[in-house]
Order: structure tokens, then sequence, then C-alpha cells
């Protein structure tokens, strides 16, 4: 039996073996209490605010959605694309966060001024107060300040694979948000409130999340013209794709929104929350697998086999996740509260898409890891084709036909995003090198 041991010892992948087994059960473990104490937050708020309530909860956290990609804009893939290439060089790469950070706070001024009075009109149409709908509006800043430098920040320990710290990090925010839910929402049930326990812990989270980067990058450095243009080329080819993406990709949110009622988007809000438990997966990849794509030499076989291997992996897991949905949907709605128990066929959908959404998250994650841009006209357009077909198909004003629409949507994001990393790895010189 030793003599197994030592020779399974022996063999050439036995420590990629080791050394992968081990990061993921940390990370894996961290993530599965982050998205424990995640889910339980989210249930508590689904359960203590009224369906009127969550209604404007789910409109506001869905607009937080859609700013936060807009003040990106592409800019943290750019970061982590030129990253990438000059990781192990502290002052080269503390130039890059840097940069990053100076055109994500001109982007968000942008955002804020675009995405708020849309959010405030939307409030008003769903029967929130004048007074309630301010509240709500300025509750969102916090979170959206945060917003504005974890990702970014993120990108450093990720880069280097200091997970440990990161998740020690997320884990203390996410405890910080639960506890602050519980304490605020069951004495003032009230959107805001909810908003506020979210955003908060984000900002104590990010002070620490700057002091992990700080042993992996030279804090005195300024933002660099160079690095500006070639994180910029990266946000020319992105933003007109991310400003579509950032309405479109909650269109069914704002259909029901306009067209539908409060107890429709309360439903749909909802079910998406059990659709987050996918994060643990999403979380996974994003953190120990695109960095570490993003840092390969541009081999093709190396890149085709790496690339295959994770959409391969990803979508055993799905098609494992979505059967279980199936099986026990009964139970997971009672989770949700009685207002939510007769959605089975409706969660089985919605969770449908949520597991297409991921597979297309990872294969897009990837290829952007590389600086690899999918040209927007070819999204945008390919959208509105799939709105115009879903309006003669579909009633877009119910649920159901809503979240037909999401499936279609994640149909064809699977894929577009799929089939252009394999189109960028392919037409890649097999002897050039990143």
């Amino acid at each position: 039996m030793k003599s197994k041991f030592n020779t399974l010892k022996q063999h050439p992948k036995y420590d990629t073996v080791i050394n992968w087994g081990k990061l993921i059960s940390i990370t894996g473990s961290a993530q599965i209490i982050l998205q424990a104490v995640g889910f339980v937050s989210g249930i508590l708020v689904i359960r203590l605010l009224s369906t009127q309530e969550y209604a404007l909860y789910t409109l506001a956290n869905t607009m937080l959605g859609t700013m936060t990609i807009l003040s990106d804009a592409g800019i943290s893939t750019g970061v982590m694309a030129q990253g990438g290439k000059i990781w192990q060089n502290q002052e080269k790469l503390g130039s890059v966060v840097a940069t990053g950070m100076d055109l994500r706070k001109k982007f968000a001024i942008v955002s804020l001024i675009v995405s708020l009075p849309i959010l405030f009109y939307l409030l008003l149409h769903n029967d929130a107060s004048l007074l309630m709908s301010i509240m709500i509006s300025l509750s969102l800043i916090p979170a959206f300040y945060a917003a504005l430098s974890d990702s970014l920040l993120e990108i450093v320990p990720k880069l280097h694979q200091c997970i440990v710290p990161l998740q020690k990090n997320q884990i203390v925010v996410s405890i910080g948000r639960l506890v602050l839910s519980a304490v605020s929402l069951f004495v003032f049930p009230w959107t805001f409130m909810a908003i506020l326990a979210s955003g908060l812990p984000r900002i104590y989270g990010n002070i620490k999340l700057k002091k992990i980067s700080e042993g992996f990058i030279d804090t005195a450095q300024k933002p660099d013209p160079i690095v500006r243009d070639n994180i910029l080329k990266v946000v020319k080819k992105s933003l007109p794709t991310l400003i579509f993406y950032s309405f479109s990709g909650q269109i069914t949110i704002w259909i029901v929104s306009v067209f539908g009622n409060v107890t429709s988007i309360a439903q749909l809000g909802a079910l998406g929350r059990i659709a987050i438990l996918l994060n643990l997966f999403s979380v996974l990849i994003g953190t120990l697998v695109v960095p570490r794509f993003s840092r390969l030499e541009n081999n093709i076989s190396k890149l085709l086999l790496r690339y295959t291997q994770v959409l391969l992996i990803c979508t055993v897991l799905m098609i494992v996740f979505a059967g279980g949905i199936y099986v026990f949907a009964d139970r997971i709605l009672w989770i949700l509260g009685k207002n939510y128990s007769s959605l089975n066929f409706e969660l089985f959908l919605i969770m449908i898409s949520a597991c297409l959404n991921v597979i297309s998250g990872v294969a897009f994650g990837l290829y952007s890891s590389k600086g690899w841009i999918l040209p927007p006209l070819y999204t945008i357009l390919k959208t509105i084709l799939v709105i115009l077909v879903a309006s003669f198909v579909f009633d877009l004003s119910t649920l159901g036909g809503a979240l037909y629409l999401n499936i279609l949507f994640s149909i064809t994001a699977v894929f577009t995003d799929v089939f252009f990393g394999y189109y960028n790895i392919l037409k890649i010189d097999s002897t050039s090198k990143s």
C-alpha cells in the first residue's frame, strides 16, 4: 500500500492535483459560508419586507447593477488584461490599478447622472411615494461608492492567488450585512433600510481590501498615460455593448416594471434569490481559473484545452444543479414564504436561464481576461432580434412571458460567448507569446 502511495506521489500531475485540491477546498469552503450567509440575508429581506416594498427593493438593486456596469465600462477587464502581463512587477501593477481607479471615478459620475433619474421614475411609476423614492435613491450611494473600487482591488490578490485574506474579508462583509439587515428590518421594514444594510458593510470591506492589495503593488504610483490608452482601447470596444447590456441584461425586470405590476416584480426578485446560489460556482471560476487563464501564454493548444475543460465541467455542474432545483422545488419555495409558494414552474424556468447565464458568463470571463472583446454591433443586433421575436411569441407583460424571454436571451448568449472564445483562440499564431 505504501509503495503504491509513493508511486502515486511520483506522478508528474500529483503536485498539480494536490495544489488545486487545496485551492478549491479553501476557496470553496469560504464561498459556501459566503453564499450561505448571503442567501440567509436575501431570504430575511424577502420575508421581512411586504410585497410592495420588496418590488421596490428589486427595482433599486437592479438599477444598482446597471449603475455598476456603466461605471466599470470594461475598465476592470482592461485592468485584468494589463495586470496579467506584468503581475509580478509591483510598480507596473500599481500603475495599472491607479489608472483603472482614476478612469472609474470619471465614469461613475456619468453613470449616476444617467441611472438615478430612470430609477426615480420607475419607483414613482410603481406606487412609491415621493419621499420614499428619494430615500431609496440616496440609499444606493454607499453601495455604489463601494462598487467603484472593490472589483478593481480584488484583481491584485486574484492575480497573485492570495485567496485566504480575500475570502476572510468577504465573509466579514457578508456577516455585517446579515446582522445589519436583521437589526434594521425588524424595526424598520423599508426598502431603503435594506439597501443601506447591504451597502455600508461593503465600504468597510473596501478599506480592508485596499490593505490586502497594498502588499502586492506600489501604492505611490500615479495613473500612466500609456496604460490608460491600453485600457481605453478595451473600454471603447466594450462600452457600446456594456451600455446596451446594462439595461438589456435585466430586460425582464424593466419590462415587468413598465407593463406589469409590483407583484410580478417581487416574484421575479424573490425567484432570482435562489439563482444567487450559483454565485458559488461563478466566484470559484472568477477567483481561481480566470486569473490563471489570463496569465497563460497565447498558445493555441494550451488555451484550447483549458477553455474546453472549464466549459465542459461548468455545463455538467449546471445540468446537475437545474435537476436538483426541479426535484426540490416545493421545499425551496417554502423557504421564500407563502407569497411565492405556487411558483414551481416559474422557479424551474428562472433556474434554466440562470444556469445558461453561468455558462455564458464563464466563457465571457475567460476570453475577456485575454483582452478579446465581442464586437458591440453584433450583440446589439442579436438582442433586438430576440426581443422582436419574443414580443410576437410571448406575452411579455406576464411573469411567464418575461421568463421565456429570459431563457431565449440566455440561449443566444451561450452560443455567442462560447464560440467567440473558440474563434479568438483558433486564430492565434501558435508561436506568439503573451
